[in-house]
């Protein structure tokens, strides 16, 4: 694969790309050999901040993945004959090794799949252990905790589920051995990887994470600080684990001594112990549901976008974002330009008027989703089915709420004939996450978001063997639930805690179809808490109706609105624009916005079928195929 110059080029479609991409060969026939022999790549240090990406071309298959050595992994997986679901599964396992602050084995996954045919969406989402209750996160005066209070420890920590996901999904669509997924990871973790400088500048400004013995000998010195940038990190530990569960299957994670480790880690945490038994790990089931799917128009094309059902959030919340934006004026509006400010900060931006129009949405949406979305096996969707807050009908009623002024803070809809009974979810912080896009030679793509939640989870590193280095790190998922279970009126929160439950989540991993043909024509996602949702719309809105390359749409500046404040990636957009929202009312605040997009894109050049790789310049990843 060669990598795509960085160009202004525009497209005046999806399926038909304008780009000049010399040198690129032809589409090479699926290998033959049986034989897996993973090779250990040259090793990376990406630089953490803001790294130009050029964007990358393949013929035949892609891995877009959130750090070289993980989409390497999965790269070597599909040329060897492997499926989509063979690639994520070794992909999910270095990542488990090389971004331990963002996904892992001990935490959960979102994956939706598409076969050539049909959508299929994987549940592998933790679940609240079975003495959990609604008082989980409420302190002895019935106030909810401070939210790092929660978080560190063994309380917050939900029965994770990602593993025994990848397994159901490889059982159905797998073409090599379980086993051999598992040997990139073991390699690495046994020979070493090299340092990030984003996971050293991670760890540098981490402290809770110290106070984990097990932990703070694997990622510090001696001194206490972490270990340098291009250090070479074994961990043994992790080999061994994943050893296990490439012979036993999920049940060498989620039984025996290693599920063991993790009930004692989490009951016996000295300060902060929570709930998490045995008969919780071993008696998680993954489910699979009925992707929630909706018709959109872009640019005179009709599209069909899928994504995660509840307990997700993101694909409602993107569903009706992208639905009110096409009630008002934001379709005619292209993109301005920016005078820049930061490196990638010059070239195309949102205008003001769309911005307000795109924020306005996002208000609209964030208070739905506060009211209705949990778990659907707790909670019922409003009008007897979730669909109901993507109608037609409804989102124009709820787009012409959008005025000329900001309206600060929406109030929740009512898309069914009865009203709730629940109450809001208060505002809380949502942290984590890392994304995987695949297209494999058969016509399988998956996307696939998968977390731990916060930076380094519940900061409890496993091990089965205490004096052999390493381990993994457990989640701090069930965070995710409200911590107030009910509002001051004694209404109940859709997402209180209760046993069995899942955690409400915004992971968007998104696949877009061409309406008239079934044909897939993109895969996206992102990390970064609720954010997630406008990375991944802007991504979308960037292909579909402003028609660029999907490189070219993750590198635009970043905005959201989670029902409160306009909020800006810092130093990306002029102070024109800045202004103009004021002068709409908007209270605008501009932050950090540290998206890790992926997204693969069917176009073509010189008449020759292409998929269109991005990654996101704000983090490590790339993407390989051939």
């Amino acid at each position: 694969m060669k990598p795509l110059p960085v160009t202004p080029v525009r497209a005046r479609t999806v399926g038909a790309i304008a780009l000049i991409v010399a040198g690129l060969v032809a589409c090479a026939s699926p290998p033959t050999s049986p034989a897996f022999h993973y090779t250990v790549p040259a090793q990376p240090e990406g630089a953490s901040g803001y790294t130009e990406k050029p964007g990358w071309a393949t013929t035949r298959l892609a891995v877009a993945a959130a750090n070289p050595l993980a989409t390497d992994a999965g790269a070597q997986i599909l040329k060897a004959g492997g499926s989509a679901v063979d690639a994520a599964i070794a992909v999910q396992m270095v990542l488990t090794l090389v971004e331990p602050q963002s996904s892992g084995i001990g935490g959960g996954a979102f994956l939706l799949h598409f076969n050539g045919k049909d959508v299929e969406a994987f549940d592998g989402r933790e679940t609240a252990p079975a003495a959990a209750d609604e008082k989980l996160f409420l302190d002895a005066n019935g106030k909810p905790l401070p939210f790092l209070d929660a978080v560190v420890g063994g309380r917050s920590v939900g029965v994770p589920g990602t593993v025994r996901m990848l397994e159901l999904a490889h059982r159905q669509y797998g073409r090599l051995p379980w086993a051999t997924l598992f040997e990139p990871a073991i390699a690495l973790a046994e020979g070493g990887f090299k340092v990030s400088a984003r996971l050293h500048t991670l760890l540098k400004a981490e402290k809770p994470l110290k106070q984990d013995a097990q932990a703070a000998a694997y990622f510090y010195d001696a001194a206490g600080e972490p270990w340098p940038v291009g250090h070479t990190l074994q961990n043994p530990e992790l080999a061994a684990v994943l050893r296990t569960i490439a012979t036993e299957g999920a049940k060498g994670l989620l039984e025996g001594a290693v599920a063991q480790a993790m009930v004692d880690k989490v009951q016996k945490h000295p300060g902060n112990p929570g709930r998490l038994s045995l008969a919780d790990l071993a008696g998680y089931q993954p489910q699979k549901r009925t992707p929630i799917c909706h018709d959109y128009r872009a640019q005179a094309r009709d599209y069909r976008i899928c994504g995660m059902p509840p307990p997700s959030s993101g694909a409602i919340a993107i569903g009706q974002i992208l639905g009110l934006l096409n009630h008002t004026a934001a379709a005619t509006l292209p993109l301005a330009s920016s005078p820049g400010g930061m490196p990638g900060s010059s070239g195309p931006a949102p205008s003001a008027e769309w911005l307000h129009l795109y924020t306005e949405a996002s208000r609209l949406a964030f208070a739905d989703r506060a009211l209705y979305l949990a778990d659907p096996d707790f909670v019922q969707p409003p009008g007897g089915r979730w669909t109901s807050l993507l109608d037609d009908a409804y989102l124009a009623r709820r787009a012409a709420l959008i005025g000329t002024q900001s309206m600060n803070t929406a109030q929740p809809g009512a898309p069914g004939p009865s009203p709730t009974s629940f109450a809001p979810m208060p505002d809380q912080p949502e942290y984590g996450t890392s994304h995987i896009s695949i297209v494999d030679a058969w016509g399988n793509a998956l996307a696939m978001t998968t977390t731990i939640e916060d930076v380094f989870g519940a900061r409890l590193m496993v091990s089965t063997h205490p004096a052999r280095r390493g381990g993994f790190l457990l989640n701090n998922e069930l965070t995710d639930f409200s911590f107030a279970p009910t509002d001051a009126q004694g209404r109940p929160v859709a997402n209180r805690v209760q046993p069995g439950k899942r955690p409400r989540s915004s992971m968007a991993p998104t696949l877009v179809f061409d309406k008239a043909t079934g044909q897939l024509v993109m895969s996206a996602g992102s990390p970064g808490g609720a954010l997630i949702i406008h990375y991944t719309a802007k991504t979308l809105y960037g292909v579909l109706n402003w028609g660029l390359l999907p490189q070219q749409a993750i590198n635009l500046p970043n905005f959201a609105s989670t029902n409160g404040p306009t909020l800006l990636e810092e130093n990306r957009f002029a102070p024109a624009t800045v202004e103009a929202l004021k002068a709409r009312g908007h209270e605008v605040r501009e932050i950090p916005m540290t998206s890790g997009l992926q997204a693969i894109v069917r176009g073509q050049a010189h008449g020759q079928p292409l998929w269109f790789g991005g990654a996101d310049p704000r983090r490590e990843g790339v993407v390989m195929g051939e």
